[in-house]
């Protein structure tokens, strides 16, 4: 069992909680999370929302709409830019960012989504799920 597991963000203004395993750990190829990251995607631990919780600091946030017209909200931290979460409007998760946990060594990727859109050079697991874009949640 991994939960609870605590991360924040590089220079520590940030820190949070989750009290409950993930639902799944993705690798996200959208546009949006390799803008956000530098880089080719980001590993995306979903959580249920009531189980995660900021124990220190105020991130700050910029809202995006997604595909499916819901509106996304990324969070990070306004010291040090560190991406930590973001939280969809439409459905009652909290996505924490792998790269801001104290250890990720656990992590297991599920699959990858908007593939559509990964870089050429991106490595994708083929033997994993693959969605061009993201997949129905519920």
């Amino acid at each position: 069992m991994v939960a609870p597991f605590q991360g924040g963000c590089l220079c520590g203004a940030v820190r949070y909680e989750a009290s409950s395993e993930p639902i799944t750990v993705m690798e996200c190829h959208c546009r949006d999370c390799q803008k956000s990251t530098g880089g080719p995607s980001t590993v995306a631990v979903l959580v249920p929302r009531p189980a995660f919780a900021v124990t220190k600091g105020t991130p700050k946030g910029y809202t995006v709409t997604g595909d499916n017209g819901g509106k996304v909200t990324r969070f990070f931290c306004g010291d040090c830019g560190s991406q930590i979460y973001s939280q969809p409007e439409n459905a009652p998760i909290t996505v924490v960012k792998a790269g801001s946990m104290d250890d990720s060594s656990w992590i297991r990727i599920n699959g990858a989504l908007y593939t559509s859109s990964a870089q050429p050079w991106a490595h994708i697991d083929r033997n994993l799920p693959m969605f061009e874009k993201m997949p129905p949640m519920g």
